[in-house]
């Protein structure tokens, strides 16, 4: 039986959220018997997009701000015309040598709207090329609300005269798309859910840890950083703190954070063994992206959520108050977060109740590998 080939298409931007999810997803293709390629275009992140996989690296581009207003290469320079030219060649061209069965890419047209540019030609080569490939869209539960008139619309309209699949990367228990997306009825092509996208049960930790502070990528949670550091200076216990500021907090700052630790507090710039380090943890206090909730629910700690809330996001603020009201975390809103009003919170959260058990999918890699073969065989039979 022919392997089928899979070309998947990630941007970051700020954090490593979709990278995760989607070399989650690359991973468990490889293990279903695809030969995967794997397009990435933001910062290179060790360890990502994995083992078993082909993997090409496009020109990278990141956020100019936490607002994500304009792109720029590493060095903090807005790319222009010619930069973007030459990474549409190269994924063009990635997509031509890959000659794929199925297409998914991450976010857009839900967002990455600032990807236009190598999107829009890449979508046009897939209309183009026969036999057609599948072509999905890989979106996570809760999508950002968009505030400008006619965005959703025109998702919509992409959606509908591009994709074949829309794949949800929740379990719809928790949350549906229609909760975010206003216009989701409008959508014609197949919405299916993956369930939540996971990493695989962790081994039990070596080691335990009072209080576990996470910041994710660490490019947006200077502020958690800070106060996490005061709460534990001022804390008068013998807890043992443990704080990950994520790779991407500038060097000078984790030196000088660092050098302010008191003996209570170990730092970390990142750990391999995090999602094993919860297991053993007994509170994670972090911000509410989907990656760190995934890793959370797993270990099935009590959680401190304090949501990500700057230029406008307002995805992981729905998320964390969801799982308030199940029962699942404590939420503290960034505009309340100081040394006081954190360790305030982590006193509340640590006599919380553990949580409740959950049964939300997590499964969600395997099911998407699943998934996309289904469709591809019954979009075969079709065309």
């Amino acid at each position: 039986m022919k392997r089928l080939r899979a070309f998947l298409y990630v941007q970051h931007l700020l954090g490593i959220g979709h990278l995760a999810r989607t070399s989650r997803i690359a991973a468990a293709l490889v293990d279903d018997g695809f030969d995967v390629t794997v397009v990435t275009g933001g910062a290179p992140v060790a360890g990502f997009p994995g083992p078993g996989v082909r993997s090409v690296i496009l020109p990278p581009v990141t956020s100019s701000d936490e607002g994500f207003s304009g792109l720029v290469d590493l060095q903090g320079k807005p790319i222009d015309d010619d930069f973007k030219k030459r990474r549409s060649e190269m994924l063009l061209q990635a997509f031509r040598d890959c000659r794929p069965d199925i297409v998914m890419i991450e976010a857009f047209p839900f967002g990455r709207r600032q990807m236009r540019f190598e999107l829009m030609p890449l979508i046009e080569a897939i209309d183009a090329t026969s036999p057609r490939p599948l072509l999905a869209t890989s979106v996570r539960d809760i999508l950002q609300e968009r505030v400008k008139p006619g965005r959703n619309e025109e998702t919509v309209d992409l959606i509908n005269r591009h994709f074949d699949v829309v794949m949800v990367h929740g379990d719809p228990a928790f949350a549906t798309i229609d909760k975010t997306f206003p216009l989701a009825g409008a959508i014609t092509a197949e919405v299916t859910y993956t369930g939540l996208v996971a990493a695989p049960p962790p081994p039990a930790a070596s080691e335990r840890l009072d209080v576990l502070v996470s910041v994710g990528g660490g490019a947006a949670g200077k502020h958690l950083v800070s106060s996490a550091v005061a709460a534990a200076r001022n804390a008068n216990n013998a807890w043992k703190w443990c704080l990950i500021t994520g790779p991407n907090l500038p060097k000078d700052e984790f030196d000088a954070i660092a050098r302010d630790a008191t003996p209570g507090l170990s730092i970390f710039r990142f750990r391999e063994d995090f999602a094993s380090l919860l297991t053993g943890a007994r509170l994670s206090v972090s911000q509410a992206g989907y990656n760190t909730v995934c890793d959370v629910l797993r270990a099935g700690c009590r959680s401190l959520l304090v949501p990500f809330a700057a230029g406008g996001e307002t995805e992981q603020t729905v998320r964390a108050l969801m799982l308030e009201e199940l029962g699942l975390a404590t939420v503290l809103t960034e505009k309340d977060l100081t040394p006081e009003g954190l360790a305030q919170a982590i006193e509340q959260a640590l006599v919380a109740p553990t949580p409740s058990a959950h049964r939300l999918d997590l499964e969600g890699a395997h099911h998407a590998a699943q998934i996309l073969r289904e469709r591809h065989r019954a979009w075969s039979l079709k065309s």
